[in-house]
């Protein structure tokens, strides 16, 4: 069967189920809500000030958090806070990631989503990295990647939390936290700015009080522009609103919508022909300019309660629910050495022609009581609470594949392109053939308990656990009735524990340990359903806070182990295989705060192992992995510093900074020794306010013109970094 177009029909049994399984899952607020109704009130968490008629909540509660302040917690966390994205003029998730060592990029299918590795563990492959957005796992649909719009801070998350968090790598979790609406307040701002390659961007944000008690926080952006990369363009929009609503003086209602909207071609990025990274400029497009746009699109509700029973007890109860659908062509390197005709005369790069719709629904509903109280001399703080997740994927893709070398195929029949002299168009677009045309369902529920302990002044001890129950199921169209379902389910208990020691005021010591479970949504080729991945993760460290609370830092040690890791079956794209055990360790090192002398400063360092722990054969390369074997994409060194210093300008305010990120060589493909080389990136910002309200604002990003590489999946996949690149901008307050 050949077909040059992708039909509507294939995703509808998805849509007709939207709502169906929240409706099922609303009772478990209920459930948690009973725990504490006895409980009489206290003192109010919204709070009016003297002399005003205005309601101000103090931001909002983090799921799966707690009470508690974060050198309590026997986790590493930092944050990247608005100032750090707002001085570096940062607009992408994977751009914000790079501020924290512990993170690495992976490989983003052409652009097109986010993928990043935490303590050395990515995900699958298949699939964009997850995360979680105001503690609702919501990044793992088709939407692009992620606009930094919106977002107030991104939380990095890291070690054996998943035991509480759960569906998550054992290497951490990525909390978005959004900006609110504040209730009662009226204010905004409003940005222009205009970079390198024509780059032109419009940001908008305003809070607006339309009651005493109800607020609206618009927040809205457009970009467009071309890239360093021959014929690769960009269009980018979103629409982020947001309402508030405070019902008394102790319930918030929050509701979040999210719209956007990404165009841009697929691009594959550059060939390396024998470890020579100057086989092509780094600008040169290998794909088809006559494909167009890849389209991905996002539509997502959130819907917030928090409410506070009294000083000691609170309720926070929510659903979500997001649409994605990625859609287009694109021209991709062959990789497999048979089929390639780049090997045999070091010119001609023979292509395969894909197409794709991924369309994906994620629905999930939570509730949680966090509350405390005594038992003797013992204090008590725990956490109860439960979350429902459905995860549908309906992923129909195409393509034509060039025949094997030794049939002898003409250039056209191998969709040939020269990498020293490409001409674009120069055949017939050929016909694709259907290879995966399938719905992959994920439903789950969950229930978990926390409980830290106060045994004195000093010490603390955590303890609790996860309760998963997953049910996986595919529908392979492509196969024969009979055989085209499958089904498996699956439950476990995770437990965690954990100790925090008050060293003295500033130095706190933690050690915890947890287990994880995550689904491996999907099946083989063979239509064979994934065991889940499970994990085990062990951490101690030291945390610092100095100064007044003014600077925090964390030293941790750690390692993770987990199973049933997946890759990619090159040999049958769209499909995964389980590739066994994988370990990984490390030192970390991050220091956040404000100096004497207003100075900003921030490090982060981490030192990661992330190795293979079995031997199985690569199902991409047909090579054999072996215990020891590097994973792809993880350098073994990573630093990243920023300073930055506040002063004044003919009497106006103003900044400015600088940073270097330094990211160690990895390997840039499984079962080979072909190695990214380390990079070194430097970068300037500043700001200065010339009038009131009204502020000029600059970044030279990559200063010196360094040629680096963001990551590969291998020597026909490699995705060169961006040259140096310059924006000015003006930023209106009111």
């Amino acid at each position: 069967m050949s077909i040059q177009f992708l039909p509507r029909a294939c995703a509808a049994p998805v849509r007709s189920r939207r709502f169906h399984h929240i409706a099922r899952a609303l009772p478990l607020a209920a459930v948690l809500a009973w725990v504490p109704a006895q409980a009489q009130t206290g003192d109010a968490v919204h709070h009016v000030p003297e002399g005003e008629g205005a309601i101000t909540v103090d931001g909002v509660r983090q799921a799966y958090r707690g009470d508690f302040s974060v050198k309590e917690i026997p986790q590493a966390i930092t944050e990247i806070d608005a100032e750090t994205l707002q001085q570096n003029n940062i607009l992408r998730l994977t751009d914000a990631l790079d501020m924290n060592a512990s993170v690495a990029r992976q490989n983003t299918l052409g652009g097109l989503w986010d993928s990043f590795a935490i303590r050395g563990f990515a995900g699958d492959e298949n699939l964009p990295s997850g995360y979680l957005v105001n503690g609702f796992n919501a990044g793992r649909g088709f939407g692009g990647q992620r606009d930094v719009a919106g977002i107030e801070r991104v939380e990095v998350l890291k070690g054996p939390a998943a035991a509480l968090i759960g569906r998550g790598e054992p290497g951490g979790t990525i909390n978005l936290v959004t900006k609110q609406a504040e209730i009662g307040r009226t204010f905004g701002s409003g940005s222009l700015q205009y970079g390198s390659y024509d780059r032109f961007r419009a940001d908008a944000d305003a809070n607006l009080a339309l009651t005493d008690g109800i607020t609206a926080r618009l927040i809205g952006y457009y970009e467009k522009g071309d890239t360093f990369r021959d014929y690769v363009s960009q269009k980018r929009w979103g629409f982020l609103p947001l309402i508030g609503v405070a019902l008394g003086d102790r319930t918030r209602l929050t509701y979040d919508f999210e719209w956007t909207r990404v165009e841009v071609p697929f691009d594959r990025g550059i060939v390396v022909l024998n470890n020579d990274f100057d086989t092509v400029p780094r600008s040169r497009f290998l794909g088809e300019p006559g494909d167009g746009d890849t389209v991905a699109r996002a539509t997502g509700h959130q819907l917030r309660l928090d409410h506070q029973f009294n000083d000691d007890w609170s309720l926070l109860v929510g659903a979500s629910h997001r649409d994605t659908l990625l859609t287009g062509f694109s021209s991709d390197a062959e990789q497999t050495a048979s089929r390639q005709k780049l090997y045999v005369d070091g010119h001609s790069l023979s292509r395969q022609r894909r197409s794709r719709r991924y369309d994906a629904e994620h629905s999930v509903v939570r509730a949680e009581v966090a509350g405390k109280f005594e038992t003797g001399s013992l204090r008590h703080r725990v956490l109860i609470g439960g979350d429902f997740d459905q995860f549908e994927y309906d992923n129909y893709f195409t393509r034509y594949r060039p025949p094997a070398l030794s049939s002898n195929p003409s250039d056209q029949a191998g969709y040939v392109i020269d990498i020293d002299n490409p001409v674009y168009g120069q055949y017939p677009l050929p016909a694709t053939s259907v290879l995966t045309n399938r719905l992959d369902t994920q439903r789950s529920f969950g229930f978990y308990v926390q409980d830290q302990i106060e045994l004195t002044d000093r010490l603390q001890i955590r303890i609790g656990g996860r309760y998963d129950n997953l049910t996986l199921k595919v529908d392979n169209r492509t196969l024969p009735e009979a055989n085209r379902y499958n089904s498996r389910k699956y439950e476990r208990f995770s437990p965690q524990a954990g100790i925090v020691y008050d060293l003295s005021d500033p130095i706190t010591l933690y050690a915890a340990y947890g287990q994880g479970y995550r689904a491996n949504v999907g099946a083989d080729f063979f239509n064979n359903i994934f065991d889940p991945e499970t994990s085990e993760s062990i951490e101690a460290g030291v945390k610092l806070t100095a100064l007044g609370g003014a600077l925090t830092g964390t030293l941790s040690v750690y390692q993770l182990t987990k199973d049933n890791v997946l890759a990619s079956d090159n040999n049958n794209p769209g499909f995964s295989v389980a590739i066994g055990k994988a370990r990984s360790r490390g030192i970390e090192l991050d220091v956040n705060g404000h100096l004497p002398g207003d100075i900003d400063v921030l490090l982060s360092y981490a030192y990661t192992d992330a190795e293979a722990r079995e031997a199985v054969n690569d199902p991409n390369f047909a090579t054999q992995i072996l215990p020891g074997d590097r994973l792809i994409n993880i350098p073994d060194h990573v630093l990243n510093i920023q300073v930055a210093k506040h002063f004044e300008l003919a009497g106006r305010e103003a900044q400015l900074g600088a940073g270097m990120q330094y990211v160690g060589e990895r390997l840039g493909e499984t079962g080979t020794d072909f190695t990214l080389p380390s990079h070194t990136l430097f970068r300037l910002f500043g700001s200065v306010d010339v009038i009131e309200g009204v502020e000029l604002f600059g970044t030279i990003s990559n200063l010196f013109d360094e040629t680096w590489y963001a990551s590969s999946y291998s020597s026909v996949w490699v995705q060169p970094g961006t040259p140096r690149t310059a924006t000015v901008g003006v930023r209106a307050r009111f």
